[in-house]
């Protein structure tokens, strides 16, 4: 036990963290629109004036847990048009592929109570190419590559800063904030740096859950230079600055002259800050009071010099008196922090990693502690307004999220990218949780169990998608996320210590969201499920959430293998809830129904009218079936098909010996319903160790799937599986629909589809979750078959390999996406030279996928939420 790891069983540890986001403007949250065009409502240029309802944004952003007060940087170079307070990106409409953040910043390290934060921005000392980068990436089409930051060329010269950004806790409330910046180029530069405090605005609004009605907490400067933090309900602080910085002070409040042509806001508003640094403008309160301050400082940085600022906000209690010598030990506790930070991670790491290996996992799960954001959502308020507000027009009534009244989400929730994915999505948040579990299980338990709790959960046992449409679906990945938690938690504990409060808490609220999808989702009763979008984007030949004439629907493969998947997980959760409470055995054997009936279902190939498995082809396949009972299946080789192999689970004869009840439940259905025995793996055939398999997938059909999964010229590409085979990239498949061909061709990284905006492409690309899942799925086919199953590895080369070596050949092919290659390249870089100067090829971004081709990253930068889950497949590769 570290000191570390002795923190986190100190709640109050964790109320100050990382929790400001990276973009509030362009959410739906913030959209107040009657048409819900969320990305124009708030913008970039008026995220500066306009005051937020639900969160706050920032560079470096940290908060307290209910975000009452924020604290983060702004910068300015002299040359900018704006004060560089939040990320530049486009919207979904200004860039060729969709939204894209165009700007350089990494997560570099966090402990989990974020007793030690470090991260560094890259900041041009020219002027931010703000309009070159909107008006070439208007210019380009979608089979124009994006233009990014570093094509402006304004690194080039290297006339830029390194910003690193550190956080170090003395105590819970006590926060050292240190900001070094780095001149890179061969000229002395200037830079203002602007740390920023200030308080979210919950005094405009009226009646404000978090806060007592219209209090308005304040920021005073002291005789002694310090400014004296006042606030009802997160009480008093004070923020030293080290040196003698300019304060400069105004209101958290919407400048309504600049964006209303108003004169009754604030003559101090929340962009007064910004007009007195570039202009000049009297728009900061002489009074040195308000509710927002910053402390300007202005430096000259020499060629490849260095200068740094260092302050210090600390709670004082009821007396309101702060340190006398602020900085005496500033320095010793940065540098202890540091330390345990190390400390913790030499525990939690594989020692047999490479340094390459510990360095990318340790980047990783910073970026998952980094991309914690306090998220608040209430949606009868937002659709019925605020009292002292305009009422939203009255479209909103019937728009977006109005059957979600019962939602009220206001907490730290670990979030996808808190630029790209400000919300939440609920199978990213899945994923995001078993990774977090291996470094924080105790809070990968809490986020998964608040997403099923009655604030987000819908009455109905609806788990919400995202915040752009609660009502879509997502795949059910929970039950498996809260096993595989329960598992590695398991392994790093002592035996008797398995924590079943959580496993059976979990499994109670999950049966409700079961029961909705076999209500909700099986349209014609015949346990195929359709789902719709099922996070899948675009890789459907046509968008999957297409309502059609009539009694006509989309059934899926993946959507029928991801409740095959849900059933099994549930039901091997009871088993093992059953060890303690007899009366999960009848859940068990519940799950184990659903699953068989699921299982013929997919598999029936003596009815091809019905079941997705397609003999001919040997694969799995969606189906339209049409409201005459007539199906058009779509053979299009996609990870739709591949999907299946994901639901299975395998016992052994301890387990089932415990659950004589359960067992004989299995030699039930063996000889009465044979028809679905037959379908499915043969579970009282033992396998090694007396282990018993259930899987959609027998031995050949698993090796058919298999012969094209391993396949280069299909999905097998250097770093992963595929979303799609390769062969449509000179093939193109076509689909032909009421006299419309659809058309699905292979594209590695970028889209050429305005489906979905463009921005989430499956088309080809290789997708983190379902490859990690994937080697999970072959792990636990080899526990089964052993040694005498094996494979062509890769198809072509005459090598029989077992599927274990598979799965680990797999992982090492993802894992590889981000360490050093033989040149010393990172193929998640690409092939910019920039990547390969020092002072960059060892700053990891995590992206949301990789090109199918060359694992060049693609999409959102910052998506650590499950392609962190390479931190999970690092410490499995070394796990014995």
């Amino acid at each position: 036990m570290t000191t570390e790891h002795h923190r986190l069983e100190d709640p109050a540890w964790r109320q100050w963290g990382p929790y400001v986001s990276d973009r509030q403007w362009g959410t739906v949250r913030e959209d107040y629109s009657a048409n819900g065009d969320a990305w124009n409502y708030t913008t970039h240029d008026t995220a500066r004036s306009y005051t937020f309802r639900w969160g706050e944004e920032g560079i470096a952003g940290i908060s307290d847990d209910m975000q009452q007060l924020c604290l983060a940087l702004a910068l300015w170079n002299g040359k900018d048009p704006i004060l560089k307070e939040r990320y530049f990106g486009l919207t979904n409409a200004e860039g060729n592929h969709g939204e894209d953040v165009k700007e350089l910043y990494y997560y570099l390290d966090n402990t989990p109570s974020h007793s030690y934060q470090r991260m560094l921005y890259k900041y041009p000392q020219a002027a931010y190419p703000y309009e070159q980068l909107l008006n070439e990436n208007r210019r380009r089409g979608r089979l124009d590559p994006e233009f990014e930051l570093l094509d402006t060329g304004i690194f080039d010269a290297d006339r830029y800063f390194d910003v690193f950004v550190e956080y170090a806790k003395a105590g819970p409330q006590d926060i050292l904030m240190t900001v070094t910046v780095h001149n890179r180029g061969p000229e002395s530069a200037d830079l203002h740096l602007l740390p920023t405090l200030w308080f979210r605005n919950t005094w405009v609004f009226g009646d404000d859950s978090d806060g007592v009605p219209n209090y308005r907490p304040s920021l005073i400067l002291q005789p002694d230079k310090t400014v004296s933090v006042e606030d009802s309900a997160l009480g008093r602080y004070i923020l030293h600055a080290d040196g003698d910085p300019e304060w400069l002070f105004c209101e958290n409040e919407t400048n309504r002259a600049r964006l209303y042509n108003s004169h009754l806001g604030s003559r101090y508003p929340k962009d007064g800050i910004h007009d007195h640094v570039l202009y000049g403008a009297d728009t900061v309160n002489p009074a040195h009071t308000g509710t927002r301050a910053a402390a300007h400082h202005k430096l000259t940085v020499a060629p490849g010099g260095s200068a740094v600022i260092r302050l210090r906000l600390e709670a004082t209690g009821q007396l309101g008196t702060g340190l006398a010598q602020p900085f005496g030990d500033f320095d010793q506790v940065v540098a202890q922090r540091k330390q345990e930070a190390d400390e913790f991670y030499a525990e939690v790491q594989p020692n047999e990693a490479t340094l390459d290996e510990q360095l990318v996992q340790r980047q990783a799960f910073a970026g998952m502690l980094w991309s914690k954001q306090y998220y608040y959502y209430d949606v009868s308020r937002w659709l019925a307004g605020d009292e002292n507000s305009p009422p939203p027009p009255p479209e909103r009534l019937q728009g977006r999220n109005h059957t979600w009244l019962q939602l009220i989400n206001a907490g730290v929730i670990s979030m996808p990218d808190k630029w790209e994915y400000p919300w939440y999505a609920a199978w990213d948040w899945a994923f995001h949780c078993v990774t977090l579990s291996v470094i924080d299980p105790g809070f990968a338990k809490q986020q998964l169990m608040m997403l099923t709790n009655e604030w987000f959960m819908h009455p109905n046992g609806q788990l919400p998608a995202y915040e752009w449409n609660f009502s879509d679906v997502n795949p059910p990945v929970q039950a498996w996320a809260a096993w595989r938690i329960y598992h590695l938690e398991l392994e790093r504990k002592p035996p008797g210590e398995e924590d079943l409060t959580f496993l059976r808490g979990i499994f109670h609220k999950l049966m409700l969201n079961f029961t909705w999808w076999v209500n909700r989702k099986d349209e014609s009763g015949n346990n195929i499920f359709e789902g719709g979008f099922l996070g899948l984007d675009n890789i459907g030949v046509f968008d999957r959430n297409t309502i059609f004439p009539g009694d006509s629907h989309l059934e899926q493969a993946d959507g029928t293998s991801w409740m095959a998947m849900y059933a099994l997980n549930m039901m091997r959760i009871a088993l093992e809830l059953a060890r303690h409470d007899s009366v999960y055995d009848e859940m068990a054997t519940k799950f184990f129904d659903h699953f068989l009936y699921i299982a013929g279902a997919i598999t029936n190939i003596g009815h091809s009218n019905i079941g997705l498995w397609d003999e001919e082809d040997a694969f799995f396949y969606d189906q339209l079936r049409m409201d005459d009972g007539t199906v058009q299946r779509m053979r299009v080789r996609t990870l739709v098909g591949l999907i299946p192999m994901f639901a299975v689970e395998v016992l052994d004869d301890e387990l089932l010996q415990a659950n004589p009840a359960f067992a004989s439940r299995m030699v039930w259905f063996q000889g009465h319903r044979p028809d679905l025995y037959n379908q499915v793996s043969r579970y009282t055939e033992k396998g090694v160790d007396e282990k018993r398999l259930l899987s959609l997938l027998r031995g050949f059909r698993l090796k058919a799937l298999l012969s094209k999964v391993l396949d280069e010229q299909e999905f097998l590409s250097p770093h992963g599986i595929r979303a799609v085979s390769k062969v449509y990239k000179d093939h193109p498949y076509e689909f032909t629909l009421d006299n419309t061909t659809f058309r699905l061709t292979y594209t590695p990284a970028e889209s050429d589809s305005g489906m979905f905006g463009g921005n989430s492409n499956w088309r080809g690309p290789v997708w983190m979750p379902v490859n990690y899942l994937l080697v999970e799925s072959l792990d636990r086919f080899y526990h089964y078959f052993g040694d005498s199953f094996t494979v062509e590895y890769p198809v072509g080369s005459g090598q029989q390999i077992t599927l274990n070596t598979v799965a680990h050949e797999l992982s090492n092919r993802l894992i590889s996406l981000f360490t050093r290659d033989a040149e010393g390249n990172r193929p998640v870089f690409g092939q910019h030279p920039k990547y390969q100067d020092p002072n960059f090829r060892d700053y990891v971004l995590f992206y949301e996928y990789f090109d199918g081709d060359n694992g060049r990253g693609v999409g959102a930068s910052h998506q650590t939420g499950w392609t962190g889950l390479v931190a999970e497949l690092i410490d499995r590769k070394y796990r014995k």
